[in-house]
């Protein structure tokens, strides 16, 4: 999720210096477009229409602009969450690209299936989590939601990533 983790660095970059572009990126309008196209993305994904995984980065990139432009007016001009979560986005998107994504081409047969069946679960359906993910931006007096929502987003990419691109899958002995 490369759009993702640029935006990540931009919006710690903003906060961290005070800079003050990032008045810019406090405007209602910002707020509806990232909700508008998270849900039409949301749609999209359980309908079926939208299978590659480029949607899961511009989600949760519409998302987060949704995120900052949203919440930062509402809470403290020094909250360090605006700082802090796109960095822990970026750590965590990082993490389980190169550990998961990247060595995807090291899974055993039996691990894949499993992984293809817990990605078919009901629970783990990228609309639901998506769906979690929107709603977790109304909740502001549980703002550790959706720092969760995202998390389980991000899972939820990599298992797409592992499972929707078979590799050259060896059998272990």
């Amino acid at each position: 999720m490369p759009l993702f983790i640029v935006l990540c660095l931009i919006l710690s970059f903003l906060v961290q210096s005070g800079h003050p572009f990032q008045n810019l990126l406090i405007m209602p309008w910002l707020t509806y477009s990232g909700v508008a196209i998270a849900a039409i993305i949301a749609l999209g994904v359980s309908f079926n229409k939208l299978k590659s995984l480029i949607w899961f980065d511009f989600f949760a990139s519409s998302v987060l602009l949704a995120w900052f432009s949203y919440w930062k007016p509402l809470f403290a001009a020094d909250a360090p969450m605006f700082f802090f979560f796109p960095v822990y986005f970026i750590v965590i998107n990082v993490f389980v690209s190169v550990f998961f994504i990247g060595q995807r081409d090291r899974i055993d047969r039996e691990s894949f299936d499993y992984m293809q069946k817990f990605s078919q679960h009901s629970m783990t359906q990228p609309w639901l989590i998506m769906l979690y993910v929107l709603v977790s931006l109304e909740l502001l007096e549980h703002f550790l939601q959706f720092p969760v929502a995202m998390t389980l987003l991000i899972l939820r990419f990599a298992l797409s990533g592992c499972v929707h691109r078979e590799p050259g899958l060896k059998k272990r002995d």
